[in-house]
């Protein structure tokens, strides 16, 4: 009888990534023998180039070990206020022996010419200190090691933010490194109530997160709350503060963003005076803001340091242009395919004869043209600076107008979809203007389907869509719903700074006062104008 065969299936390898080989080392700690040290150190992280080990002699006495990677730290600062700094004995000690149990106190307090020191134990925690890009300090005899701050990553310079451009208003930045945002949230803030929270998250990117608010204002409920949905974040990178973001939404399939994101110091610096909490994220130049409602989304820096006046027919304008590139397209398809009564005699001809041609019903020459704008506009974001202005005018004027001689649209269509295009533009916030975009195409559909029953259908949907949506609590339409009379000062139009004197109650602040409720009545006592020749001071 022949021997069966048996089929041999390949063991896949066991692969352990370097946080679980971690993991099996915590709590170990650091031996009096540096190259105990120094096998542990090159087990866990391998062979780098970049991964310097220098040993030495601290007062040419004892040997030591000095690890870093060359790439990640200020190389002046190791060689001259660390190294040099522990090869001679500091003046005021040369002629006295310095025993093994004083080295350390000397070390600390008489050599080490750094400020950002300190004495560390465990094995993994020198190693979370190199990658973080500080230099770790190892001597014989001693069981623990000093880590010092050396971190220096080279950075883009503070520039105005490319994403929320403004007429009058700073002009600084959010840029990459998480210290430098604080700074420049600290510059603006220079409160003694700022409290700034941090933690890691992230398996293998170890990120480090901030969490800013105003003591005494902010809702401690609401701080515990972030600092809670944070916590519960267990992936393995957060490579930006939009990874956050879809963690720590509200719901997670809703179109409208739920969370607010910024660029600018002065508008987080606003914000967080307001009540709300904002979170940072080293390595991303964008913080984010919560919790958020919609009339942010439709909100400029303009609007606060602009007169009220002109600023309010400019935010109505804006508001406008965002309803109207929500609903434009789906009116139009429903009229000229249900309803074209609606519209005069005279314009309905000149439609009909722009459409004579065209082989498409309404709601479909709609679809493709939008489909074509949104490919045409995502061709041009991803194109080089050089080239995609290039595209973009070739794209309206060239393909539009031939589309329209060719017979395959007509120039209403054009128009309305230019005109919806335009309106989008003037959102502000481009995760908003996104959403209406999304929901731009559903409304058309119902609008082809049904006509402006339709399009009341969809725009009641949403509707209770936004009536639903919570962002951290919040109700998404605060304040217009429940109705906040104090933050209707600032929804539709932006009132006076002077009677916006309450901070938003949606937020349920500590200190709800804002502005001073007298300062307004003493601004006009003493608003006389001293030149007046018909003032009495001056007869």
């Amino acid at each position: 009888m022949p021997a069966r065969k048996v089929k041999r299936i390949a063991a896949k390898p066991i692969v352990i990534g370097p946080s679980k080989v971690l993991d099996k080392h915590k709590g170990e700690k650091i031996s009096t023998q540096i190259e105990s040290t120094i096998a542990f150190i090159n087990g866990i992280l391998g062979m780098n180039e970049d991964l310097t080990i220098r040993r030495f002699h601290v007062f040419g006495q004892y040997q030591a070990v000095i690890m870093y990677y060359s790439n990640m730290v200020n190389q002046s600062t190791v060689n001259v206020d660390i190294v040099k700094a522990l090869m001679y004995v500091p003046p005021h000690l040369i002629g006295r022996s310095i025993e093994i149990k004083q080295l350390t106190d000397v070390l600390m307090n008489d050599a080490l010419y750094h400020s950002e020191s300190r004495l560390e134990s465990e094995l993994t925690v020198l190693v979370d200190s190199l990658l973080r890009g500080e230099t770790v300090v190892t001597v014989e005899g001693l069981d623990h090691s000093l880590i010092i701050n050396t971190r220096n990553i080279d950075k883009r310079s503070i520039e105005q933010p490319a994403t929320e451009q403004v007429i009058r208003g700073p002009r600084e930045g959010f840029i990459e490194p998480l210290g430098t945002n604080i700074s420049l949230i600290r510059y603006r803030l220079q409160s003694p109530d700022l409290r700034i929270e941090t933690m890691e998250i992230g398996r293998r990117t170890k990120s480090k997160v901030a969490v800013c608010y105003m003591e005494g204002i902010t809702n401690p409920e609401l701080v515990k709350e972030v600092n809670n949905r944070l916590s519960k974040i267990d992936t393995d990178t957060v490579m930006d503060s939009g990874y956050l973001e879809q963690f720590i939404e509200d719901n997670h399939y809703s179109p409208f963003p739920q969370v607010q994101y910024t660029e600018r110091p002065d508008k987080v610096v606003a914000n967080l005076a307001e009540g709300r909490v904002s979170i940072l994220v080293d390595g991303s130049p964008l913080a984010l803001v919560v919790p958020t409602v919609f009339n942010q989304f439709y909100q400029t820096v303009e609007d606060y340091t602009e007169r009220f006046v002109l600023m309010s027919s400019i935010r109505l304008a804006r508001l406008i242009a965002l309803i109207f590139s929500l609903v434009f397209p789906a009116i139009y398809v429903s009229i000229i395919s249900y309803n074209p009564e609606l519209i005069p005699t005279e314009f309905a001809v000149a439609v009909a004869g722009g459409r004579a041609g065209v082989p498409f019903p309404a709601v479909v020459e709609v679809i493709i043209i939008e489909i074509s704008m949104e490919v045409l506009r995502e061709a041009t974001i991803r194109l080089p600076q050089q080239v995609g202005g290039a595209l973009s005018i070739v794209g309206v004027l060239v393909i539009g107008q031939a589309a329209v001689a060719a017979g395959f649209a007509s120039p209403i269509t054009v128009v309305i979809i230019a005109l919806t295009t335009i309106g989008s533009f003037a959102t502000p916030a481009y995760n908003a203007a996104l959403a209406l975009r999304l929901l731009r195409f559903p409304l058309i559909i119902l609008a082809g389907i049904f006509g402006l029953y339709g399009v009341m259908i969809g725009l009641i949907l949403i509707a209770n869509h936004l009536l639903s949506l919570k962002s951290f609590g919040v109700p998404y339409l605060s304040p217009l719903i429940p109705v906040d009379f104090q933050g209707l000062k600032d929804l539709l139009i932006r009132g006076p700074l002077w009677l916006m004197n309450k901070r938003p109650a949606f937020l349920k602040p500590v200190d709800e006062t804002k502005v001073s409720e007298t300062m307004f009545d003493e601004l006009e006592k003493t608003s006389t104008n001293v030149l007046d020749p018909l003032n009495d001071k001056n007869q």
